[in-house]
């Protein structure tokens, strides 16, 4: 037998629902600013989509890169990586980070080959709208201090321009993105006319 008090509470509990749990929105990993127009480095980029690596990679063909081997890491963050395999372009406050490490032959059992090693360059590539006339600025970092975008006469910007392959990035270099942009059909004009790449509209 239940008692009354009993029977009260259970009554109670037929009508009660648990109230809905509120999920934190994810914290944006779009572009952060201070002193008005200083970029901070992104915590945590790392954790980001990784796109591609090169090694030794140059677009000057007049640069020697003597005895000091890179390698180029490129991550991009969670947010625009999800917008591009949608769309095959790059959304506001995209951030693509270019991390450069030296690169080492000798090294504990290694026989042959390079690893990477330590950080000696940072750049990123930034999309902002609002912000930048050009809708990208790109940013060269030393350390973690926060920096300021390069001059747009800087040759980067004009290299960008003619020869990316979609929205002035490089996405010919990242492989899992260029069949998406095919597909999408965006990749640019000027890259396909210096790929000779069939293009039906």
């Amino acid at each position: 037998m239940i008692d009354k008090t009993t029977a009260l509470l259970l009554s109670a509990l037929a009508f009660w629902s648990p109230p809905a749990i509120r999920e934190s929105p994810a914290a944006s990993s779009g572009p952060e600013f201070t002193n008005g127009d200083e970029l901070k480095l992104p915590q945590g980029y790392r954790e980001w989509v990784y796109l591609t690596s090169g090694f030794d990679m140059s677009y000057d063909p007049a640069m020697q890169m003597g005895n000091q081997h890179i390698f180029d890491n490129v991550f991009v963050n969670p947010e625009a990586y999800k917008a591009f395999v949608s769309t095959g372009t790059w959304p506001d406050k995209t951030i693509l980070v270019l991390e450069q490490r030296g690169a080492r032959a000798k090294g504990s059992i290694n026989r042959s080959g390079n690893f990477q090693a330590d950080v000696i360059g940072l750049e990123l590539h930034v999309k902002d709208e609002a912000r930048f006339p050009g809708k990208w600025a790109f940013f060269a970092f030393d350390g973690e201090k926060p920096a300021k975008a390069i001059p747009t006469s800087a040759a980067c910007y004009s290299c960008h321009a003619q020869h990316a392959a979609v929205d002035t990035t490089f996405v010919q270099f990242y492989p899992t993105l260029l069949p998406v942009a095919k597909e999408k059909r965006t990749l640019s004009a000027p890259y396909l006319k210096e790929t000779a790449t069939p293009f039906n509209p």
